[in-house]
């Protein structure tokens, strides 16, 4: 391959990795997606390619598309046992968040809710609100309709509004407050602490430290407060789980305020908070080393804020 067809591919990486992060919910598929996209813009025959951009987003597309269909991961995701891959602030592959509707498209809260919508529909919904291609563009890209284009959208607007926590964004100065004093009721042990900042319809996922075979999940606000409380309160057993004593953080990850426990520099797991009307609305905890690898990556490249608790 030529130097400047492999250029023109590096000019849209960013872009296309961020739209296969977002179909797919997982940074490490996602670069597979890519690594696939490039083998096959590697043997076309370029010279007929007239528009390579919409020519290699089309291609990630249906890439992304076979992997949600595929067995594999309809099993792998069935009934709800899957997070999304949460990514650090800053990192390329969140991509465009100029705009309200990108910014919430690439959220976990949202990026969760898409697995509930069907492959095509979750692309067209993605291509639209992330990086809004026309429903003529969408139509081509995804082999349908202008009229079916419109039609997913649609219906993918309404499902994922029907279940969506909140009316709006939430000021992020103001959600790292309410995550701040969450973390210090959590470490006080004062369970009624906790409750008082949790939403009536509060929920808690996660994947048990990376132990349990399936998602733990948690409701009601005095169980999703025991649950906090057991999990920040230390135990000899937890340090050696974690390979020592962590501090922890608090940082944006997909564009909202988490909590990461970091040891030695490497980020041990991680707990996802979704905020509404000054309360925490859900929390999603996540320490599956393979789930969590490339976010350690870029904490070890990232200069943090001195930690909220520096010893546990």
């Amino acid at each position: 391959m030529d130097s400047a067809a492999i250029d023109r591919f590096e000019a849209g990486r960013g872009r296309l990795a961020s739209l296969a992060y977002r179909l797919l919910g997982s940074a490490a598929d996602a670069e597979d997606a890519l690594q696939d996209t490039f083998l096959r813009w590697q043997a076309a025959d370029r010279e007929h390619i007239e528009v390579p951009e919409a020519w290699l987003t089309k291609v990630v597309t249906n890439l992304c598309l076979d992997r949600l269909r595929s067995a594999q991961a309809r099993h792998e995701r069935a009934a709800g046992d899957w997070l999304p891959e949460p990514l650090l602030e800053g990192d390329p592959m969140l991509g465009p968040a100029d705009t309200f509707e990108q910014r919430e498209s690439v959220s976990l809260a949202v990026l969760t809710l898409m697995e509930r919508l069907s492959p095509v529909e979750r692309a067209a919904y993605v291509l639209r609100e992330a990086f809004s291609y026309s429903h003529a563009e969408i139509a081509g890209i995804l082999d349908i309709t202008e009229s079916a284009s419109q039609q997913h959208v649609h219906r993918a607007r309404r499902r994922v509004a029907a279940e969506r926590r909140g009316g709006g964004e939430v000021d992020p100065a103001s959600a790292r407050r309410v995550v701040e004093e969450f973390l210090a009721a959590a470490a006080s042990g004062r369970t009624e602490r906790l409750v008082a900042l949790l939403t009536d319809d509060v929920t808690a996922v996660s994947d048990g430290a990376g132990l349990a075979r399936r998602l733990l999940r948690y409701k009601t606000r005095e169980r999703v407060a025991s649950y906090v409380r057991a999990g920040f309160k230390p135990t000899p057993a937890k340090r050696r789980l974690a390979g020592g004593s962590p501090a922890f953080h608090i940082a944006l990850v997909n564009g909202s305020p988490a909590v990461l426990a970091v040891v030695d520099d490497r980020v041990v797991g991680a707990v996802a908070f979704e905020v509404s009307d000054g309360k925490v609305a859900s929390l999603r905890g996540i320490a599956a080393a393979d789930r969590i690898a490339r976010l350690n990556e870029a904490w070890r490249q990232h200069e943090p804020d001195a930690p909220a608790i520096n010893a546990w």
